[in-house]
């Protein structure tokens, strides 16, 4: 069950970016559970959607309660967003990545309460959450950020425009800057085209009341694809994380194995 979850490649990245172990210096205590161990633990959690208490220790080794201690702290110290970068580098090294076209996006998530959360405008006023998201040609994640239900779609251009990382290229130096941006009529303002075209970032944003929304997914099927593939990890189904930084670090833990299927096929 371990390996599967984690397969050996990943876990290689993962040791890279997972803080030291905490030494007790008196010494003695219990035996530590291993990482990988947790880690897969972590991801069993994120893809079944089962809570904390239903962990299955008796498949990976920790509880409930170790696991849900680890992904605390490791959200803490930002390991799921290094993870990512790391497994974007692996696939920009490898020529993986296709900056000429990127698109953005956001889904709603029910959320019963906690941070970040807001009443929806376009389920009855019902609070959830948003995740937005920007992705390369090909459909991969680049940059992953969430907000209340009642946030505009265009708050959120531009801190994921800037959250995308310098990432590894087969010839050159890093890049992090798409040559299109393309979204639908939601991230149609005007200065929104005034702060990306100095960038060197050409705004493909349908404008409202010139064109068609049925040409909107020539360009923008493969973020719908993605999106999709986000509603299949079941602990993103609905947002039970009263915490922000968790319902983020599920996310990003999504995104990095949406990633890292393409590094392996």
């Amino acid at each position: 069950m371990v390996e599967r979850l984690v397969p050996d490649e990943l876990w290689e990245l993962f040791q890279w970016v997972v803080p030291e172990a905490p030494i007790r210096p008196q010494g003695g205590g219990r035996r530590r559970h291993g990482d990988r161990e947790v880690l897969a633990a972590i991801v069993f959690v994120a893809t079944s959607g089962c809570t904390w208490q239903q962990l299955p220790s008796a498949s990976f080794g920790p509880s409930g309660a170790t696991a849900h201690r680890r992904f605390t702290g490791w959200s803490k110290a930002r390991v799921w967003a290094e993870l990512h970068r790391l497994v974007l580098d692996e696939l920009g090294s490898r020529g993986e990545l296709d900056w000429s076209r990127c698109a953005i996006d956001s889904v709603n998530m029910r959320a019963a309460k906690g941070e970040l959360t807001g009443p929806n405008p376009v389920d009855r006023g019902k609070y959830g959450s948003k995740i937005h998201l920007i992705t390369e040609r090909t459909g991969l994640p680049l940059s992953v950020a969430i907000s209340g239900a009642n946030v505009h779609d265009s708050q959120a251009l531009i801190p994921l425009v800037q959250g995308i990382p310098p990432i590894c290229s087969r010839r050159g130096r890093r890049r992090r800057r798409p040559g299109k941006l393309h979204g639908d009529k939601g991230y149609d303002c005007n200065h929104l085209w005034r702060w990306l075209r100095p960038r060197g970032i050409t705004p493909r944003i349908a404008r409202k009341g010139m064109d068609s929304s049925q040409r909107l997914g020539r360009h923008r099927w493969t973020i719908e694809r993605t999106m999709a593939r986000l509603a299949g990890c079941r602990r993103l189904h609905r947002r039970y994380e009263r915490k922000a930084s968790h319902f983020l670090a599920f996310t990003s833990i999504t995104c990095t194995l949406i990633c890292y299927r393409r590094l392996t096929n």
